[in-house]
């Protein structure tokens, strides 16, 4: 299936230049919106697989578009926050709201179409060096800590090689379980953390303590 797009941004210009981008590459642009606060009635109308999300609109700005789309429907598209700098704090809290991952506006086309056909499969589009450097600084705890105290040693262990970027079947091949065994880990640490995709997740683990930016090497 070819996924379809929706492209939330507030420079026409932009707009412009990723529809033929992305039409160029054989994905379809069924939506444009030129506000955040456009986004959640242009997403019922058009029904895109996913939603191109510039983080930085006037008025309701893409973070809170990504929070109200996901919050209202039951079955979301997925969301790729587009940003110009990979150190935005934008972009960690849109992570945070439950975007599938994030693009740089630089980025080449085919970059950004794969991207789009990754996520659009249900796989979130995590760059681990990139959220390592979103997140150092920030002091661990606060309101994830108590949901990431739930987890069993398994599981923390788990959520540590998500955060390395490792898929379910490279996790299952480091820790000698089955893929199955994964994927039942993996659908607990999303319950007990409240996280909806990959991505979410290993902020979270971040934010909560569980992984630390300078203990991780990237893949």
């Amino acid at each position: 299936m070819t996924p379809s797009v929706l492209l939330a941004d507030d420079e026409p210009l932009v707009r412009t230049g990723l529809r033929a981008l992305l039409e160029q590459q054989g994905l379809p642009v069924v939506g444009e919106a030129a506000d955040g606060g456009e986004v959640l009635e242009a997403v019922r109308r058009t029904r895109p697989d996913v939603v191109l999300m510039d983080v930085r609109m006037p008025g309701t700005d893409g973070i809170e578009a990504t929070r109200q789309v996901l919050a209202a429907l039951a079955e979301p598209p997925k969301i790729l926050v587009v940003t110009t700098f990979d150190n935005d704090d934008y972009v960690h809290e849109a992570l945070l709201a439950g975007a599938s991952g994030f693009l740089l506006k630089r980025a080449r086309k085919e970059e950004i179409a794969h991207a789009v056909r990754t996520v659009a499969t249900g796989e979130s589009l995590l760059f681990p060096e990139a959220i390592r450097r979103l997140v150092r600084g920030r002091p661990p705890g606060g309101e994830h800590a108590r949901a990431a105290k739930t987890l069993t040693r398994r599981e923390a262990e788990v959520l540590r090689l998500i955060a390395t970027g490792l898929s379910n079947q490279d996790i299952a091949a480091a820790l000698v379980i089955s893929l199955e065994t994964v994927k039942t880990h993996v659908g607990n640490i999303f319950a007990k953390l409240g996280a909806g995709n990959r991505s979410q997740a290993v902020v979270i683990a971040y934010e909560a303590g569980v992984v630390e930016p300078g203990h991780l090497a990237g893949p």
